[in-house]
């Protein structure tokens, strides 16, 4: 019970310094017969000026996502962007028999947002989770906090849900996931129609995580295990994907911290945080599996007063052998941020980023973005 207590205040308070919440949120409860709920989320406001690209945005604004696949090196100089779909809001119920059922959805649906769109929809009951949550391959021990809604190239795992069922007893989880991936990446003369025709998702993804502390230090491991499979009527084979990370974030003194983490893919690139990567290269009829390796580095100053500043550094390198002079071999971006809470549940932020995308190639292209945010939490 205690270790899984422990576990829990890890994740909490990682998820919450990951948007700069610092834990000061209150949730509105309330109960209805046999159930205790809980309505939770924040409004949220983000505005970014990139200098010399139009990084654009997930939602066609430029101002949630700094992704260095979508450097272009166009130097289109002087792109602002304003959004606020990055707002949520979810409802947590748990009844007396313990049956816990979470429901959270954000507003980053549709070409443009607006729309509601599904983020976690779970529930869990004595160490078991069925549903759509975050990945197991995933964790927030060793992630600096960044206003940036991507944030940092090398992140450890899958940073996005996954329809997925879960054991958690102590400090260890197992799940059976939805396989995210599977693109086999062929010759560039082909389309992009030719090229998904024929890959598939032949079996779940397995995943296997500790993830503990002991006085300042946090910690975090994880591997996991998929099938990749190509079948167009022609060409049929198959390759064992496959990835495994560790993370780590240590407290140097009441002020300061540093994290990072380091993760290794072969066949499993969508697990590799922002790597642009595919699975696997079909070369004939051999589907041979692309590897990739990534990792970050950072360091949180607590200035007191609600204020902190982060520095973050993150970067990922594909094996050149394996893919075409056009795709993407290494990206990497770094931040720097200052967050200040002026009033309880409120967060207020400023960030630089800078944002590398190189080409197998050896093309490289470069940007650079400054962001301002501000997060009323409930």
């Amino acid at each position: 019970m205690q270790s899984n207590k422990l576990r829990m205040a890890i994740r909490a308070t990682a998820a919450l310094a990951a948007v700069g919440i610092a834990g000061q949120a209150h949730a509105f409860s309330f109960s209805a017969g046999d159930i205790d709920a809980e309505l939770y989320g924040y409004a949220r406001l983000n505005m970014s000026y990139d200098i010399n690209e139009d990084l654009g945005g997930q939602d066609g604004n430029g101002s949630q996502s700094a992704n260095p696949n979508n450097i272009s090196g166009g130097d289109v100089d002087g792109h602002f962007g304003a959004s606020a779909t990055q707002s949520r809001i979810g409802l947590r119920a748990t009844n007396a028999d313990g049956i816990t059922i979470n429901i959270e959805g954000d507003f980053g649906g549709g070409d443009n947002g607006g729309n509601l769109r599904l983020r976690h929809a779970y529930g869990e009951y004595n160490g078991f989770l069925a549903g759509q949550t975050w990945s197991n391959y995933n964790s927030f021990v060793g992630v600096t906090p960044t206003l940036d809604f991507n944030g940092i190239v090398g992140t450890p795992g899958y940073q996005a849900r996954a329809a997925q069922l879960r054991y958690t007893t102590g400090p260890m989880s197992f799940s059976i996931e939805d396989p995210k991936g599977g693109s086999v990446l062929k010759d560039d003369s082909l389309t992009d129609e030719a090229r998904e025709a024929g890959q598939k998702d032949s079996t779940p993804a397995l995943t296997a995580r500790l993830e503990d502390s002991t006085g300042g230090l946090s910690y975090s491991a994880s591997a996991l295990i998929k099938q990749n499979s190509y079948d167009d009527g022609t060409n049929d084979d198959d390759t064992v994907g496959f990835g495994v990370f560790g993370a780590a974030s240590f407290a140097l003194t009441n002020m300061i911290s540093i994290q990072g983490a380091i993760n290794y893919t072969d066949g499993a690139s969508d697990y590799l945080y922002l790597s642009g990567g595919k699975d696997a290269y079909l070369e004939g009829n051999s589907l041979d599996s692309i590897s990739g390796i990534g990792g970050t580095l950072g360091t949180s100053v607590n200035l007191g007063g609600g204020r902190s500043m982060n520095v973050a550094y993150g970067i990922t390198k594909l094996d050149d052998s394996d893919i075409n002079s056009s795709d993407t071999e290494q990206n990497q971006n770094a931040f720097v941020n200052y967050m200040w809470t002026p009033v309880q549940n409120t967060m207020m932020g400023v960030e630089y980023a800078y944002l590398e995308n190189e080409k197998e190639s050896g093309t490289s292209n470069d940007a650079h973005r400054v962001m301002f945010a501000a997060q009323y939490n409930f």
